[in-house]
């Protein structure tokens, strides 16, 4: 692979923040550190930077799984934080970035539904569908379907 230029990161950086953009719920803003955030409700699903860092929110034993299988990396400031930083490096990344960013929104999704006004405003999204077609790892589908009170996918 060659390496890539500045501007082939940052097309594949502005395609991330339109696709991830599209999603239902999703809205998208400035992040307070520079860079573009993605929000699902009140909640910050991640945000990313021209440069190709992006920086992941999930609950701290998804991180866990998904930095112990090479998925991801740990953040570059919060490191004992539920938060990741993976970087694009190459516009061959982009796939794995985006089904990263999917899986926190995935996540983040679920977690809403469990409360009254979520589960009419996501109700249309299928979750354990969504989650299949990603196809993660037994570890990481397990971290993800965390039961807490015998609720899957409850706030914690």
């Amino acid at each position: 692979m060659t390496a890539a230029t500045k501007t082939e990161i940052a097309e594949s950086v502005t395609h991330l923040i339109d696709e991830v953009g599209s999603w239902p719920g999703v809205t998208v803003g400035e992040h307070r550190f520079g860079g573009t955030e993605w929000r699902v409700g009140p909640r910050e699903i991640g945000h990313v930077h021209a440069w190709g860092m992006l920086d992941i929110a999930y609950l701290r034993a998804l991180r866990d799984a998904l930095i112990e299988e090479g998925q991801t990396g740990v953040h570059h400031l919060l490191d004992q934080s539920g938060w990741t930083t993976f970087y694009i490096q190459h516009p061959d990344d982009y796939d794995h970035a985006e089904w990263l960013v999917r899986l926190s929104y995935l996540y983040h999704v679920n977690v809403l539904k469990q409360t009254p006004a979520g589960a009419a405003e996501y109700d249309a999204i299928d979750v354990t569908s969504e989650l299949d077609a990603l196809a993660p790892s037994d570890a990481v589908r397990q971290a993800f379907e965390r039961r807490r009170s015998g609720v899957v996918g409850a706030p914690e």
